[in-house]
């Protein structure tokens, strides 16, 4: 494996996964989950072992009896590689390495490992890069075990250590490489999203557990065609698109990550600078899969993710989404509080279900920040008639006996300041 520029993955084929049922409601993992990240990784599950504990092992994670379980099964189905649930220690994840003769894998390299095949662009490559480093510079050893035989006698101990050291310093360095270049990274999407508040066209940012549906929702209401797929993690890559809302105007949407139970804090370092999307933007579709029976519990949990990248301040716009998958199904509603303003919207992105509503519900948020107008043209001013009707949504249409056109429509206070400068204006004022 090499230790400095793109790190080389080997493909998982057949796979032991071990989970614990911890006691501890904090250490616990969902085993469903599990399966749709091994899945998403392109492991074939031969083995599942499973085992109720109040608290880790501190050599192996579990007990020693589980411990050889594990090792018959990889022994019995000749499995390549050990994948457990949890974050293990890299002390537990040598010892187990040692016992079962084969490669084990946590629940954070598994995720990284995801991470590694999903990258597209060259910033998540970086990002996803940087985390992998920083998780291996800490498993460095494994790889000069055989080493350790070399108890005693001069110039034996060196050679191990040195290799260590040698390849801590290429970690380090290459680390440092990779922190500018996203800083670098950062620094254009800074004069980005300073550009667009100059310009005063607000951002919304899909936010939600992975699997919720984001990109899909991306897609309907911005006719993108952003990759989709029902498996964790189908895209990494944050994709901005301006979009006309009726009602609203011009708007910036982005699409993020999906979040995830006990994200490895080396990801959301890592990808922090995608999410600054998240902390700058003026709203939050925070997307649900409402058929999912632990959607209150990953509410919370994308909750804290946006906690850690410090957006709790940004409105929020409950979107439940898969209302066809619902037993009884659930037709595309709006519930709005005691104000009337919208609080959920119930929707199926991938039925094309709801999408108007929720439009209508995002240009309810943003009508503080729209004017309604009043503008007359010549008749034969066609070309400004047309420009009016992209920029704006049109209210109304009338024409006078002259066939001067009359327009009454909602502009943003830029597009305002925009159209008063128009030449040859009958009129335009504020209704």
């Amino acid at each position: 494996m090499e230790l400095f520029g793109r790190i080389e993955r080997k493909a998982l084929d057949s796979a032991v996964l071990v989970h614990v049922d911890f006691d501890d409601e904090a250490n616990r993992e969902d085993l469903d989950e599990f399966h749709e990240l091994v899945d998403s990784a392109g492991a074939e599950i031969v083995a599942l072992i499973t085992t109720k504990r109040a608290s880790p092992d501190a050599k192996y994670f579990v007990g020693s009896g589980k411990a050889q379980e594990i090792a018959d099964a990889v022994a019995m189905h000749e499995a390549d590689v050990v994948i457990v649930n949890h974050a293990l220690s890299p002390a537990q994840e040598r010892n187990l390495e040692r016992l079962v003769q084969c490669r084990v894998i946590d629940r954070v390299g598994l995720i990284l490992d995801i991470f590694a095949q999903r990258a597209r662009s060259h910033e998540g490559k970086l990002q996803v890069e940087l985390a992998q480093l920083r998780h291996m510079s800490t498993r460095l050893i494994r790889g000069w075990t055989h080493l350790e035989r070399q108890k005693g006698g001069i110039g034996l101990r060196g050679p191990g250590e040195t290799q260590l050291e040698t390849d801590r310093r290429l970690l380090q360095d290459r680390i440092k490489q990779l922190l500018k270049r996203i800083d670098k990274v950062r620094q254009q999407r800074r004069l980005g999203r300073r550009s667009r508040k100059k310009s005063d066209v607000p951002t919304v940012t899909i936010i939600g557990y992975t699997n919720a549906g984001k990109s899909t929702l991306f897609n309907q209401l911005t006719s993108a065609n952003v990759y989709a797929e029902d498996r964790l993690f189908a895209t990494l890559d944050a994709t901005l698109r301006s979009v006309h809302l009726p009602g609203a105007g011009k708007i910036i949407l982005a699409d993020t990550v999906g979040f995830i139970r006990h994200i490895p804090h080396d990801l959301v370092a890592a990808f922090r600078s995608t999410l600054e999307e998240t902390s700058e933007a003026n709203l939050l579709i925070h997307l649900v899969d409402s058929n999912d029976p632990l959607r209150d519990e990953k509410i919370f949990e994308v909750q804290q993710v946006i906690d850690e990248v410090g957006a709790q301040a940004v409105p929020q716009l409950l979107v439940f989404n898969k209302i066809d998958q619902l037993d009884p199904p659930v037709n595309p509603k709006v519930d709005l509080d005691d104000e009337g303003i919208p609080q959920r919207v119930w929707i199926s992105a991938k039925h094309n279900q709801g999408m108007d509503l929720l439009q209508d519900a995002l240009a309810s948020f943003f009508k503080g920040q729209f004017i309604k107008v009043r503008v007359g043209l010549p008749a034969a001013s066609g070309q400004q008639r047309a420009k009016l009707y992209q920029l704006g949504k049109v209210e109304q249409e009338a024409y006078d006996e002259q066939g001067q056109i009359f327009i009454n429509m909602t502009l943003t206070q830029q597009q305002w300041q925009q159209v008063k400068r128009w030449p040859d204006l009958l009129c335009i004022e504020k209704t």
